[in-house]
């Protein structure tokens, strides 16, 4: 989901042809696929669907806390992954061609799953999170104010 066309995916580089790349941010209050979408100012840190959370019902992992800073010592993210950020607040849709393991540095986003209909159907994700996306998982990213993250676009098998 970032604008690089390589990414390293431990030994080689994966190069995303210009339509995997994404587009600029769009403003915040754009619709995708004729579906309005809202995001409700009082709604929870996270949606449920079913009185499931939402990480597992699209099957999007995350790590937390000292777990997740473990894991990204391990895997040498801050040296050798990609980087993206944006400036302030946007909307970008993106869809997952591929699994993708991706490490917020610094702010927060919304992700809302494509077809959601009301603002409580959101993950949020905040500095320290590691988050795996799964292949072929579709949603609306929204950036409140500056981001910055680093990724890793992974493998077929890559467990890591």
């Amino acid at each position: 989901m970032r604008p690089a066309a390589a990414a390293s995916t431990g030994g080689f580089h994966l190069v995303l042809p210009a339509a995997h790349r994404p587009p600029p941010c769009l403003p915040s209050s754009s619709s995708r696929r004729g579906v309005r979408i809202r995001l409700a100012a009082a709604a929870p840190a996270g949606g449920a669907l079913l009185g499931r959370p939402l990480e597992d019902v699209y099957k999007v992992r995350v790590e937390r806390g000292e777990v997740a800073r473990a894991r990204v010592e391990a895997l040498r993210v801050m040296e050798t992954w990609s980087s993206w950020r944006t400036g302030g607040r946007c909307r970008m849709p993106w869809d997952w061609q591929v699994d993708q393991l991706v490490y917020v540095v610094s702010g927060e986003v919304k992700v809302i799953p494509a077809g959601a209909v009301h603002g409580d159907d959101y993950m949020h994700f905040v500095a320290g999170d590691l988050v795996r996306y799964p292949r072929w998982f579709e949603a609306d990213l929204y950036f409140d104010g500056p981001y910055e993250e680093r990724y890793r676009f992974l493998a077929y098998g890559d467990d890591n």
